[in-house]
């Protein structure tokens, strides 16, 4: 027997697993990836997969680890910065709980993309 779906009729709303998730996150996170290409592509509307973006940065939602190598970059401990200091506009700066990473002027998408899953990363 075979059900063919009928115009109009509404889909059921799907569950995703917590792990569905981040892994499709991560998929959007390779270079050259976007997030409507990637949400076409698992048959997950963009705004889905823009607000699965949102939890995973809030920490509501675990990364896998990355597929590549992971790159390490040097790390100087500097005293920490007033909240009113004011940061150039070539500094950025990543800041997950009680950690900040300032990056270098002109760090590439896929250098703050890799210490942003290397942070997200469980320990």
């Amino acid at each position: 027997m075979e059900f063919l779906p009928i115009e109009g009729m509404r889909r059921r709303n799907r569950r995703w697993p917590d792990e569905v998730k981040a892994r499709i996150v991560a998929e959007t996170l390779r270079p050259g990836k976007t997030v409507a290409e990637v949400a076409q592509s698992h048959g997950v509307k963009a705004n889905h997969l823009s607000s699965w973006r949102t939890m995973a940065r809030q920490g509501k939602l675990v990364l896998p680890p990355p597929e590549d190598e992971v790159e390490f970059a040097a790390m100087v401990v500097a005293p920490r910065v007033p909240e009113h200091a004011a940061t150039g506009p070539e500094v950025a700066e990543i800041v997950m709980g009680a950690v900040t990473v300032r990056l270098e002027a002109g760090a590439s998408v896929e250098r703050i993309a890799a210490i942003v899953r290397a942070l997200a990363a469980p320990a």
